[in-house]
């Protein structure tokens, strides 16, 4: 049973009723409509606004939320803001008004050890090979870009960073964007509705503000190389910007992901070079969407003597999709594996709502996921070949990390 309904400050708002769940989950997204001043500005904002309000303090919060079993949670996307939650369905209220208080009276006053602290996970992260060749080819691949803050970027760009930037962005994402709020659990439609008008009228109207927001551009093949003196492999991803999520490319992509990499032992990719020409132990390609873009990519880790036979590998493989219609089936057990992982990813109520605000603050409907599944069951071979060949063209960012 789902209810869709607008709060009194116009957010767009659905609860969806799960019996017999004793953990009931909210989701609430502010849509992103300006880049960063400097790359790691947004990080840190949602990195902040858990240490503290002006009624607790980060300990006193962390200790609340612990007591009485909340898991909450600040995420910060490249396309939107959310805040999260789980609790027990009869510390909903509680953790209703906690995430009232987060969003208005978030004190930021841990700013500089925040700072610190994230500069040092960053580095650490960055010291692993795979880690190291993404970032540079997630900022080659939307170069001079907002999505192309990596973070490499964000180490070179932080120290630049103030406190009162941090508040200005704060300010705008919450006064000039549109919002999305689901909540899924085993709860009453009205006592709900009353609830979120109660804790959460307090917040600035949603609205539609133009995004400033570029549409990234990549109109040449590019080759970007690293070495690190410790590596053990070499790392190498291929990447092609694609359509996102407003285009009727979306779920033909997503079946190309499974078919090529994404379905592990099954896949293509993992099959022809692993399994039959021993290349690597991992090799799986990705569909990262974005709303004014999207990737997709194939990774590998080889060793550094197969580094040119694994990207021949990649090509003839692009080739015979784009040239060799899909069987019925491989196309029939591919739409089986990607509708089964979509309803594996929507299990509990946390994932549930988590997935239908991010479908909402991206404009489509709440029960997206459903019109896509359906869209995927009637994707035919000659559909895949021709998204493959619009897609795949020699137009792509081609990353190496090798010894």
């Amino acid at each position: 049973m789902i209810k869709e309904f607008k709060l009194s400050n116009n957010i767009n708002a659905c609860i969806k009723i799960n019996k017999n769940t004793p953990r009931i989950a909210l989701s609430l997204n502010f849509l992103i409509n300006k880049p960063e001043k400097h790359a790691g500005e947004y990080l840190l904002l949602s990195r902040l606004l858990l240490k503290g309000t002006k009624k607790y303090s980060s300990e006193e919060l962390s200790s609340i939320l612990e007591e009485n079993a909340i898991d909450f949670y600040t995420d910060m996307k490249h396309d939107y803001l959310r805040f999260r939650f789980v609790s027990l369905n009869e510390d909903f209220k509680l953790a209703l008004s906690i995430l009232s208080d987060i969003i208005q009276n978030s004190t930021f006053e841990e700013f500089e050890k925040e700072r610190i602290k994230l500069k040092g996970e960053l580095l650490a992260e960055l010291d692993s090979a795979k880690v190291k060749v993404s970032d540079l080819f997630t900022k080659t691949i939307y170069k001079n870009h907002f999505y192309g803050n990596s973070y490499t970027t964000i180490l070179e760009e932080i120290d630049s960073v103030t406190l009162d930037d941090v508040k200005n962005s704060y300010s705008e994402i919450l006064n000039n964007s549109s919002k999305a709020l689901v909540v899924v659990g085993d709860t009453d439609f009205n006592k709900i509705e009353q609830l979120l008008n109660e804790y959460l009228s307090c917040i600035s109207a949603s609205k539609q503000e133009s995004s400033l927001i570029s549409i990234p551009e990549l109109s040449a093949k590019e080759y970007v190389e690293l070495t690190k003196d410790d590596a053990q492999q070499a790392q190498i991803i291929q990447g092609w910007q694609v359509a996102s999520i407003d285009s009727e490319d979306y779920p033909k992509l997503m079946l190309l992901n499974i078919i090529l990499g994404a379905s592990g032992l099954s896949s293509r990719l993992f099959l022809e070079l692993r399994e039959k020409k021993g290349l690597a132990y991992t090799v799986r390609t990705s569909y990262e969407v974005h709303l004014k873009s999207s990737v997709f990519s194939i990774y590998i880790g080889t060793e550094p003597s197969n580094i040119q036979t694994s990207i021949d590998g990649f090509h003839e493989e692009i080739e015979k999709i784009k040239n060799i219609l899909v069987s019925e089936e491989e196309l029939h057990n591919a739409k089986n594996n990607l509708i089964g992982k979509q309803q594996f990813i929507t299990e509990t109520n946390s994932q549930q709502a988590n997935f239908m605000a991010d479908y909402a603050i991206s404009g489509k409907p709440f029960n997206y996921q459903e019109i896509i599944i359906n869209k995927i069951r009637t994707i035919s071979s000659q559909d895949l070949m021709n998204c493959a060949k619009k897609y795949f063209t020699d137009d792509f960012v081609l990353a190496v990390l090798k010894p």
